[in-house]
């Protein structure tokens, strides 16, 4: 019997800075191959973002003799029924908690945009190994539900806020 193997992308990090953009473009390219809607695609594109600059920061060594080493994620891609589970591993067990809102503050707005933007997402510990993954469900059709403030009612679809924000963070 033939049977073609599901599709899962896997791709193991150093953590630098500059990781969330390899991150980025690793997302584009596997979901452009897969034929996922370009709609869905760029909402990938700012999640990943998100997840992928959680997990740098808490894949950052605590012990400062061990600066030189960066630490690692993994970014894992995996259909799902009605679009793609995005999950990203770090070695730092705490599970992800939204901060106390700070209009001033330049972050901390991921679990906003993950829980406006994601169909689900969640968390579970990694084991035998301290970390946990974060995931989140990208839906193949997004939904333009979320609408701007002040914009007389036209709708701000999530293909266009990603856009913005992904601009925005790669200034």
């Amino acid at each position: 019997m033939n049977q073609v193997p599901p599709y899962i992308s896997e791709l193991t990090l150093a953590a630098p800075p500059n990781a969330v953009t390899w991150a980025r473009r690793h997302t584009v390219d596997i979901l452009q191959r897969w034929r996922f809607p370009n709609e869905g695609i760029e909402v990938a594109r700012l999640l990943v973002s998100e997840l992928a600059t959680n997990a740098i920061q808490h894949a950052q060594p605590t012990d400062t003799s061990e600066s030189t080493n960066l630490g690692t994620i993994t970014l894992m891609l995996r259909p799902a029924n009605y679009g793609i589970i995005l999950a990203i591993s770090d070695p730092d067990p705490r599970p992800p908690a939204p901060r106390p809102h700070d209009a001033s503050a330049s972050g901390g707005r991921g679990l906003i945009l993950i829980q406006s933007m994601a169909s689900r997402w969640g968390y579970s510990p990694t084991q035998p190994h301290p970390g946990k993954i974060v995931w989140v469900e990208v839906p193949a059709r997004p939904s333009s539900a979320l609408t701007e403030p002040g914009s007389g009612g036209q709708q701000t679809t999530p293909m266009f806020i990603g856009r913005v924000l992904t601009g925005l963070r790669e200034l």
